[in-house]
């Protein structure tokens, strides 16, 4: 099976409606990979108010593949939002991004966020199958 990778997006929409989406993915990592980037746990980790819970994700992350942002990433991230902006499609950076990362290692994209849709290459969904 593909690897997972949460976006923030989901994250946040999980716990706003008070499901613990590190139960959920704890459960699914026993048959496939959880992954995860850097700018992903800077985005979910900034909102998060308790040092406890910030512990919490902190562990489980570490937990997680971690995809890291090497230069060659940003480059495709680049080559991305350039071909996708030309087409009049002129999304957030921090989406193009996590593409990138996801397409990198061949995962879904678990996410909220209807802009991967709009992204060529990228399997993106609200539900874990």
């Amino acid at each position: 099976m593909r690897p997972i990778l949460p976006d923030s997006s989901w994250y946040i929409g999980e716990a706003r409606a008070r499901r613990d989406p590190l139960l959920q993915l704890a459960e699914h990592a026993l048959s496939r990979d959880i992954a995860t980037c850097g700018l992903i746990h800077a985005e979910v980790g900034r909102g998060i108010r308790n040092k406890v819970a910030l512990s919490h994700y902190l562990n489980a992350w570490d937990a997680m593949q971690f995809i890291e942002s090497t230069p060659l990433l940003w480059r495709e991230t680049l080559q991305l939002a350039w071909e996708l902006d030309r087409q009049g499609r002129v999304l957030p950076i921090q989406s193009i991004h996590i593409a990138a990362c996801a397409r990198s290692v061949h995962a879904v994209i678990l996410t909220h966020d209807a802009h991967f849709q709009e992204i060529p290459g990228v399997d993106a969904t609200d539900r874990i199958l």
